[in-house]
């Protein structure tokens, strides 16, 4: 006879990798609250407003703008494989391993991928992106704006500009940087967006936020042929959201939708400018903490992402063992570097609710212990006394 499994009991963690994040009590009640049918009236009404919240997240006025039931992935796939038919040319821009997934799904879906690549921690330029897209004449050009892998932050504004100008849709990923960094989807003119719950947002992974254009819905609407995905079509998909409509397409994830309700109304209720203030000041006071322990960021300041720091090992660091103390010791999770950065750089998150002095003032004095243990010779406290600093102005 199979012994019962004991009831769940997770240890407390401090979420500073790159994602999930920690998650608002508020976000968890949330979660827990009373579910109701996905066509009762009372659901009906938080879509209208997590729809409604969204636009205002992600600065738009888009009519499909909508949580997809899946993590970030499924926002990315529902993206590419509604304005994707085969034999459509689209161009991703890799430099990391999420614009790789990008081209992978694209391939899936029965695109003709031109790769444009850089190495792991760059950016694109405007020059190189508009003559790969006079070159090619893609119907979409995908992008990531925030590239989790390697804490780069991609300009967008320009590059829309030129895809717009060569008759193409610009698709971008914006699942690390919506709610910690300005995503202005009408300002930018951006077609095609996804984003996940768990990053900037501060809810439990299983959602992902998207928004289409007028541009990319006409797309959507013109073409000759099925959607690869039944269940990320928003040719039906977007009639459950419609409050003309309701039709049934598959059931939605109720309670996770409780929880992005509550997410998006905290977000709001800080307001969006004094978000994007507050990660910019807790990354600062961590780059003057990390520097002051001789450690630099894996990439350009002008580029680096205020709420995923790659920062550089010491040499002689053993990456695994100061993860490993970090966790077992201190309660805390950071990430380790992905592809060509593996072994390399550590991925430092300060998103949503994990981005306080708190976080950084503790994560720093915990490094330097890990650090002394690995035999590094420091100034005792220097991490903690700069990042202080900072924040005494």
């Amino acid at each position: 006879m199979t012994d019962t499994p004991q009831p769940l009991g997770p240890p407390q963690r401090i979420l500073m990798g790159p994602g999930p994040s920690d998650t608002h009590p508020q976000v968890l009640s949330a979660l827990g609250a009373s579910t109701v049918g996905h066509l009762d009236p009372y659901f009906l009404k938080i879509m209208n407003e997590v729809q409604s919240m969204l636009r205002q997240v992600f600065q738009t006025k888009n009519e499909l703008t909508l949580a997809v039931s899946g993590t970030g992935s499924a926002g990315m796939e529902t993206c590419v494989v509604n304005l994707i038919e085969p034999g459509d040319k689209m161009i991703v821009c890799v430099n990391g391993v999420f614009g790789g997934r990008m081209a992978d799904v694209a391939e899936r879906a029965g695109a003709e991928v031109v790769k444009l690549e850089r190495p792991f921690g760059e950016v694109f330029s405007s020059a190189e992106i508009e003559a790969a897209v006079k070159e090619h004449s893609p119907k979409v050009l995908g992008i990531v704006h925030a590239e989790t892998s390697t804490g780069a932050l991609q300009p967008l504004e320009e590059i829309s500009r030129i895809v717009h100008a060569n008759g193409g849709l610009i698709l971008v990923d914006c699942v690390t940087s919506l709610g910690g960094l300005p995503v202005k989807v009408d300002e930018w003119q951006l077609d095609a967006v996804y984003s996940g719950t768990q990053k900037c947002l501060s809810c439990p992974p299983g959602l992902a936020p998207v928004t289409f254009s007028p541009r990319a819905v006409e797309a959507i609407d013109k073409r000759t042929r099925k959607v690869q995905s039944w269940y990320l079509d928003l040719t039906m998909v977007r009639n459950y959201w419609s409050d003309s409509s309701r039709a049934y397409h598959h059931t939605a994830p109720i309670n996770m939708n409780y929880g992005l309700h509550e997410a998006l109304r905290l977000v709001l209720v800080e307001g969006l400018e004094n978000r994007f203030a507050r990660h910019r000041r807790n990354h600062e006071a961590l780059k003057a903490g990390l520097a002051a322990l001789g450690i630099r960021y894996a990439v350009a300041d002008e580029v680096a992402l205020p709420m995923l720091n790659a920062a550089q090992i010491p040499d002689g660091v053993d990456d695994a063992a100061v993860r490993s103390q970090l966790l077992n010791e201190f309660g805390i999770e950071i990430g380790a570097g992905l592809g060509p950065m593996k072994g390399k750089t550590w991925r430092i998150g300060l998103m949503g609710e994990a981005s306080t002095p708190r976080n950084v003032l503790l994560f720093l004095a915990a490094l330097e212990n890990c650090l002394a243990t690995q035999g590094l010779e420091l100034t005792p406290g220097a991490g903690v006394a700069a990042a202080g600093a900072y924040y005494r102005g």
